[in-house]
Order: C-alpha cells, then sequence, then structure tokens
C-alpha cells in the first residue's frame, strides 16, 4: 500500500470539501444517527466556511492511495509548532491504515516541527483512537462550557456550546530529538 500526500490543486478544491464533509458526517451519523444536532449549516458537521478558512489560512494536501484520492490533510505551519486543522479518509476507506501512513507522511514534509497540535469533538472515538494510540498523540485540555478555547475567544468564533455542548478535546503530539 502505497500512501502519498499531494498538494491541493485549485481545481480539485470543490471536491476536496465535499470529501471532508462526507467523511466527518459519517462519523457523525455513526454516532447519533439522524438525530444529530451537532451539525454546523446545510446538514453539515464542518461547514465549507470552516473548510475553507482552514485551506486558505494553512497547507492543504490530498491523501493518494495508488493514484486515488482518499482524503485530505490541512496543517497550518507556524514555527517549530504546527496545527493539524484536518485530517480525513473516506468511509469506503477507513480501518485500512491509510490515515497513519499519512499521518507519518505528514510528520516526514515537516521534521522541524518540535509540536503538533489537533482538536476533535467529545463523541469521535474513532479519531480520539487514531490520534492517541496509533499517531502518538496524548490528550491535554477539554474544552467544554466551564473551559473555552482561548482560539475561538481570540478569533470570536462560534461558540462550541452551541455545536459541541460536551466539548472539544485537544492534543498534543511533541516529537522527540532523535539526535
Amino acid at each position: 500500500m502505497e500512501v502519498k500526500l499531494e498538494k491541493l490543486l485549485p481545481n480539485d478544491r470543490e471536491q476536496f470539501i465535499l470529501d471532508n464533509q462526507e467523511a466527518f458526517n459519517f462519523g457523525a451519523l455513526e454516532e447519533f444517527g439522524q438525530r444529530d444536532n451537532h451539525f454546523e449549516e446545510d446538514e453539515q458537521i464542518i461547514s465549507r466556511d470552516t473548510i475553507e478558512q482552514s485551506i486558505d489560512s494553512g497547507e492543504a494536501y490530498r491523501i493518494m492511495l495508488e493514484g486515488k484520492k482518499v482524503g485530505g490533510v490541512i496543517v497550518r505551519v507556524e514555527d517549530e509548532k504546527r496545527d493539524l486543522e484536518i485530517l480525513f479518509t473516506s468511509p469506503k476507506v477507513h480501518s485500512k491504515g491509510i490515515g497513519y501512513a499519512a499521518w507519518c507522511e505528514i510528520e516526514k514534509l515537516y521534521p522541524k516541527v518540535k509540536v503538533w497540535e489537533t482538536v476533535t469533538p467529545y463523541f469521535e472515538t474513532r479519531n480520539i483512537h487514531f490520534y492517541v494510540n496509533r499517531c502518538g498523540f496524548h490528550i491535554v485540555e477539554f474544552y467544554n462550557r466551564f473551559h473555552k478555547d482561548p482560539k475561538e475567544i481570540e478569533e470570536n468564533e462560534m461558540d462550541i456550546d452551541e455545536q459541541f455542548p460536551d466539548g472539544m478535546f485537544r492534543f498534543e503530539k511533541i516529537i522527540k530529538d532523535e539526535s
């Protein structure tokens, strides 16, 4: 199995957004079924605007498996600390090691990064397992109505209480210096 990352091309942006929404919706529907109330807009767990802001402020890649688009990644680049904004794979290829292989490629692309950070909703047990047990992240903070995400407050974003009333986990992965 050969997994590669390719820079997102402008003519693939629309499909990238749709594929991202499909993957995120799958997780929410798998957890909550049709009764889910965690959607941002137009029955999407992650809005077009959120994805576009991530693409515009970061670096977006397509996850490719043997020449086929099977997911995507967006990272925000800032010095030795990086944010993993979005990582998704198509529900059709879940549990095949593709997400982990893509994560390994990300680490290779950014060898100078000392700390990676990401967040995921409390209910995304599949993501929590992936980040903690597969990729080596640690849960370092739990954002909720009693403990707000300082970035949300600073950027005046949508209050997580509205979309994720039970909170979000923040993860960090500290890369150990191998020298």
